[in-house]
């Protein structure tokens, strides 16, 4: 891109007007720039750098529970973005009220189709390469801890990953699989507190799947304070690619997409767009990484 780019506007090559090189981003409702996900921090530094690297610049615009229908629409016509990108799944209204001003918009981790442009992880891949890991172990006996239980993400990863138990045989039992309403490490804990409460060390499942890695965190902190070992008693996974795996020991073994290709691949949509350009949702394929906390079931 030209490097004539001045407060996020360049002069096309025609010099007859101002087109902006600024894309703003929106968090999901719940979500900040101080609290915002370990994921999404991720996603919001690929995109950051993708866009840079071709002389955009990204505009943070708040989150959705920060607006109404007027103030959403005046701020986006007066800004006059060349494109938007909404990081996580919100009300399916607001998706069409962005559309509305603004068509270049792209959603990251939710599609909505025939609405906009998406770009997912694939939780189904992420889960299968899990289980199998765990299976591989010799693992038979498992939990479930699920967060953000609003969101369809938890539905999907949960059914995933009751699918892929299925496909091998291996049972969910009852009060092993549950589902808080956050996704941090607080309601990691509180489900493992509430799987341990009142059960004897042999009928607690050995291998734990975890809804993201601060969960996972939150699980194996509550284990060690209650003197089980991980991964020597009980091993612990999570759907995850982020740094959180890796910040501290023990490493958390998981399975995701990249996110900050996910930030990258986004801006790739943006910045290739063309007159009435046919909507894309793209699949970006899990990696599975073992680390510190599988190990052989006992």
């Amino acid at each position: 891109m030209p490097s004539s780019a001045v407060i996020g506007r360049r002069a096309c090559t025609n010099g007859r007007h101002l087109v902006t090189t600024n894309v703003g981003f929106i968090l999901r409702a719940g979500l900040r720039l101080y609290t915002q996900s370990n994921f999404f921090s991720h996603v919001q530094h690929g995109l950051h750098e993708a866009l840079h690297n071709q002389g955009y610049t990204t505009v943070f615009l708040g989150a959705e529970d920060h607006w109404d229908d007027d103030e959403l629409k005046a701020r986006l016509r007066r800004d006059n973005l060349f494109g938007v990108v909404i990081m996580g799944e919100v009300n399916e209204r607001f998706v069409k009220q962005i559309r509305s001003v603004q068509s270049n918009l792209a959603v990251i981790s939710a599609t909505y189709p025939g609405l906009c442009h998406s770009v997912m992880p694939n939780d189904k891949q992420a889960l299968e390469l899990l289980v199998e890991h765990l299976a591989r172990l010799g693992h038979k006996e498992f939990a479930w801890a699920g967060g953000n239980k609003g969101l369809k993400q938890n539905r999907i990863r949960r059914a995933a990953f009751e699918e892929s138990l299925r496909d091998k045989g291996l049972p969910l039992q009852e009060g092993f699989a549950i589902d808080e309403p956050g996704g941090d490490r607080l309601d990691g804990r509180r489900i493992a507190e509430a799987i341990l409460k009142g059960r004897a060390r042999k009928d607690v499942p050995t291998a734990w799947v975890c809804l993201n890695g601060l969960m996972a965190r939150g699980v194996i902190n509550y284990l060690t304070q209650s003197n089980w070992r991980v991964p020597e008693e009980i091993s612990v996974v999570a759907v995850d690619a982020t740094r959180v795996c890796v910040d501290e020991h023990p490493e958390i073994t998981g399975s995701n997409a990249n996110p900050e290709k996910m930030g990258a691949k986004a801006a790739e949509i943006l910045l290739a767009v063309r007159q009435e350009q046919e909507l894309v949702d793209v699949v970006l394929p899990a990696t599975l990484t073992v680390r510190e906390t599988t190990a052989t079931v006992r």
